[in-house]
């Protein structure tokens, strides 16, 4: 089960769905009677396994509780108390959210009891359902369990069953989730906001002497603790590490001469090529490793070192791009399995080789806290659980003191790398509908904030395609244009919002081929009206994620050409920076927004902005 944050989406959250019967609506009196729980996993509510218990209070159960919830003196009696259950409660709700109505009286109840039999009670986080229903159904004026059930269309099997109420508690929670969801409420933390901010019912549950039941979700408490990273695989690229002299043998030479190249340099694998050199595509080569030798060895004996490299060497070969962090390789090694990985540039040539026993030292648990699971994804809920621990990770990364400049980059790599599983995604989905597979090459782009290093951990979506050929509106562009909207469906569900701003791949301006590309480009460059060097300052820091990437870096090198070849569209790109107001009022003070001071537009785009206008002048 997931470690869950504050970023884990409510629709993949593991909690319990729990209720109490007790002996008093009094908390400081009741005493409990039944516990009822069952677990809920994503979107499915676990009915088989419930845990259903009646407790000896150890106290007279009065006849008024009785009349509520059936439970008389004589069953209590017959079964074990609180204690005798305590080990087996915790163990059921452990690492998990807990969910109930009107809450805040059942973790009152849950906290006096443990203290009152000196247990320990390590208090999980958790959602009152009653607090989020004013939220999830606005017009729905009485948040109570029964018409919270009526209004969602939910039965109740036995009311005032502990069991019972803690099914329908389950089945509300599951079907609030997509109506929070359209009202911007979707992760854990979003929804504990949300349900501190009901104030009416906050301050009904103090009068009632119960305890909060929603902690703040940025209290150190409910975070897990500082929890130490190595931070090196988060600090370096696979380009710090990688072992840059490929050993490349022919696909002719025998596998003895080819282990006697492996020995004589010391490495654990070479490349096997028909033509043998790097700095080819990928695709030309197969590797061949100690562990290939050795398994052709015991199958055939000694027979098996004249055979040719080709026989034995193994493709495709597995890869990782140069500029990727090494927390990635680490996290790839692991998902397939595999002890060497191929570095490429961005283009696919091979540039490189990185190994196990590179980083056996970074090979813990901490040094790859992301893992690849994004790369591996079937589905924008499998994304969505994936990109939901980047927080967690860049918090400890901030406490362990690694600069700003370094976490973002690592947001960065991973937003291309959700950008590239949603086009992954978005491709099959085409296939599935009949639409077939891409007319012609393509490659997507990630522009902005994200292609320039610089995303922060509430990305919107910034994107485009350029494709080989196609006249706007024309074939090509219809299928590009659906493939861009399954796109920004998959990673709008998957937790990366659509742009405000409509830049994205599914808008016919934020897609075309090479020709209507630089046609676009070449009218920015000399109408330079605002919108245009709007568009300029997103365009600019583009990095293709997929597909035949040298379509995007030959746009990017056209459009930084014709841009330098115009002096007069660098200096109103340098006129921008004017337009900034001044942050600094009377005597220096800063000129704030309700306490709030904008840094990235009075700190990074100024420094931005002025860099890329030398970047394109030069």
């Amino acid at each position: 089960m997931r470690a869950v944050t504050g970023a884990t989406p409510l629709f993949a959250l593991h909690c319990v769905a729990l209720d109490l019967e007790t002996t008093s609506l009094d908390a400081s009196l009741a005493r409990i009677v039944q516990i009822g729980a069952l677990r809920l996993d994503g979107k499915e509510l676990d009915g088989a396994t419930p845990l259903n218990q009646i407790v000896n209070p150890r106290d007279p159960i009065p006849p008024a509780s009785t009349a509520v919830h059936g439970i008389t003196d004589a069953m209590a009696a017959a079964s074990p108390d609180l204690a005798a259950l305590w080990s087996s409660l915790l163990a059921f709700i452990e690492g998990r959210i807990l969910v109930g109505h009107t809450l805040a009286y059942d973790l009152t109840i849950l906290e006096r009891e443990a203290a009152r039999y000196r247990l320990d009670w390590p208090r999980p986080r958790s959602l009152c359902i009653r607090r989020l229903a004013p939220i999830a159904i606005p017009n729905l004026h009485d948040p109570s369990l029964d018409k919270l059930a009526a209004w969602l269309g939910i039965e109740i099997g036995q009311r005032h069953s502990a069991l019972a109420d803690a099914e329908a508690a389950g089945q509300i929670f599951l079907r609030m989730v997509p109506l929070l969801a359209e009202r911007g409420i979707k992760t854990l933390a979003e929804a504990e906001r949300a349900a501190l901010s009901r104030a009416p019912q906050i301050q009904q549950e103090r009068e009632s002497g119960w305890i909060q039941p929603i902690a703040d979700p940025t209290a150190d408490a409910i975070l897990g603790g500082t929890r130490t990273y190595d931070t090196y695989a988060y600090r370096h690229t696979v380009g710090d590490v990688m072992a840059r002299d490929v050993a490349v043998v022919p696909r002719s030479m025998l596998l003895h001469e080819a282990t006697q190249v492996m020995a004589r340099r010391g490495i654990s694998s070479v490349m096997v090529a028909e033509t043998p050199i790097s700095g080819q595509a990928l695709a030309d080569y197969a590797i061949l490793t100690e562990r290939d030798v050795l398994r052709r060895i015991a199958k055939d004996g000694a027979a098996a070192l004249t055979v040719p490299t080709a026989a034995v060497s193994s493709a495709p070969v597995r890869s990782i791009r140069e500029k990727a962090f090494v927390y990635r390789a680490i996290a790839r090694m692991q998902r397939l399995k595999v002890r060497h990985l191929a570095v490429v540039d961005d283009e696919g040539q091979l540039t490189g080789m990185i190994s196990a026993r590179d980083l056996l030292k970074l090979r813990t648990e901490p040094a790859i806290a992301l893992t690849d699971a994004i790369k591996e994804a079937q589905s924008p809920h499998d994304m969505a659980v994936a990109w939901s621990g980047l927080a967690k990770v860049v918090q400890s990364l901030t406490q362990e003191g690694l600069e700003a400049h370094v976490i973002t980059r690592i947001v960065s790599e991973e937003l291309r790398v959700m950008t590239e599983r949603a086009a992954g995604l978005a491709e099959a989905a085409m296939i599935a509908e009949g639409r077939g597979g891409p007319p012609c090459a393509f490659a997507v782009m990630v522009l902005g904030s994200g292609g320039r290093g610089e995303s922060l951990l509430k990305p919107d979506q910034d994107n485009a395609i350029v494709f080989a050929h196609g006249d706007p509106d024309g074939q090509e562009d219809r299928w590009f244009a659906a493939f861009g909207e399954h796109m920004s469906a998959i990673l709008d569900a998957a937790g990366i919002p659509l742009c405000q701003g409509g830049v994205m791949a599914r808008n016919a301006a934020w897609r075309g081929s090479v020709a209507t590309w630089r046609d676009r480009v070449a009218v920015w460059v000399a109408s330079a009206n605002p919108r245009n060097l709007l568009n300029v300052d997103i365009f600019f820091d583009l990095i293709p994620v997929v597909g035949e990437k040298r379509l995007a870096t030959d746009l990017l090198a056209y459009a930084y050409e014709t841009g330098s070849q115009n002096p007069i569209f660098a200096k109103l790109l340098g006129v921008k920076l004017e337009q900034i107001s001044n942050p600094f009022g009377f005597l220096g003070r800063l000129n704030t927004d309700d306490g709030w001071l904008d840094l990235k537009l009075y700190a990074l785009f100024p420094i931005v902005t002025a860099a890329r206008t030398l970047a394109i002048r030069n």
